[in-house]
């Protein structure tokens, strides 16, 4: 297991440090529903630092980039973020990730954790242009921070205007004493802030003075397991629960970020899946029922027929019922669908529901 360079820091404070995606990370501190809290109402601050980063650049590196993900990032300008996924050859995803166009010729590509090693190695594939590719996964950290109260919270760290850095856009500029961090807003909680990318070598010094100019803001460190009720209230995938190898971007509701202005990888395949549709659906849920829906639960109609799996459940902290995400028939993915969530030997009746779940 890897470490992230302020394992210490979350240890010093108490934190739950469990394996995660190949690093030790912080999973909570003073509790899940406390913390969850704190990102709604405040501020909190999570490490993420075990998430991979590719810098992909030169002359070539927009056609590389059209070739493996699903989004069409000629779209986007300088100082720009698209959410995107790369498909696989056999009608599934390989994983979901950001692109940032950071100059002319310079694209970031953020990639989940887990899948580092198998996201690098699938794009090195496709390089036949030997476009320039660096892995700086190992030498960067990534802070979110996160909540209502980012933006007052932070503005005294750097001269960047932070209210004018509108969602899915950055900045690179100072910040807490730092020249040249990257500071975006792609926030994943649905409570606004922004992320800042830096050196390893400079996320001690932006962590401290991040949290000396929260104090009065009640600012808290969050952990993963809060992030995870946070997302998912926001009805926004993880990889490895809601999306993976053999589930589809149409079948994922992910339509908007699959493109067919240029070919990319199996673009043929899912147009033709666009064309006749898809036998199942990701939809959100509630339950009627009391209960907590879990991932890997199975989904049946009112007679018991298994028609499909839930991909991740909790009870919503926030919205304060149990909600979950999960692939059923499409018959039943129309809004407002009775759906059943087996919980051991009995079936809680549920219902289709738009997503998000939490509204501000």
């Amino acid at each position: 297991m890897k470490n992230v360079q302020l394992n210490h820091i979350h240890e010093s404070l108490g934190a739950k440090i469990l394996p995660f995606a190949g690093y030790n990370m912080p999973i909570q501190y003073e509790g899940v529903n406390a913390e969850h809290s704190t990102v709604r109402e405040s501020v909190g601050v999570f490490d993420v630092s075990h998430m991979g980063e590719f810098l992909i650049e030169g002359d070539g590196a927009l056609e590389l980039i059209q070739k493996v993900t699903t989004n069409d990032a000629s779209k986007l300008n300088i100082g720009d973020a698209q959410y995107s996924c790369l498909p696989n050859e056999d009608g599934g995803i390989v994983d979901d990730l950001l692109v940032y166009r950071i100059k002319e010729n310079t694209y970031l590509l953020v990639v989940n954790a887990s899948n580092i090693e198998k996201d690098w190695n699938w794009i090195s594939a496709k390089n036949e242009a030997n476009v320039t590719m660096r892995n700086l996964s190992d030498a960067y950290s990534l802070l979110a921070i996160q909540g209502p109260k980012s933006v007052e919270a932070m503005q005294s760290l750097t001269s960047v205007d932070l209210a004018a850095i509108k969602f899915y856009t950055f900045k690179v500029g100072d910040f807490a004493g730092i020249e040249h961090v990257i500071i975006s807003a792609t926030g994943y909680t649905g409570s606004g802030g922004f992320e800042i990318y830096c050196k390893n070598s400079e996320v001690e010094q932006i962590w401290n003075k991040v949290f000396e100019a929260g104090a009065d803001f009640d600012i808290k460190p969050v952990g993963l397991a809060a992030r995870d009720t946070l997302r998912l209230e926001m009805g926004y995938c993880l990889y490895g629960n809601d999306i993976n190898d053999t589930t589809s971007p149409l079948e994922a509701g992910l339509g908007w970020i699959t493109k067919f202005n240029n070919e990319f990888t199996n673009s043929d395949f899912l147009k033709t899946q666009k064309e006749t549709g898809v036998s199942k659906k990701l939809v959100g849920f509630e339950l009627i029922d009391r209960g907590v829906p879990r991932k890997d639960y199975e989904i049946v109609d009112a007679e018991g027929k298994a028609i499909g799996i839930v991909t991740s459940g909790t009870m919503g902290p926030s919205v304060k019922k149990g909600i979950g995400m999960g692939y059923v028939s499409t018959e039943f993915s129309k809004i407002g669908s009775e759906i059943y969530i087996k919980v051991r030997k009995r079936s809680l009746k549920a219902q289709v529901v738009k997503m998000p779940f939490y509204k501000k």
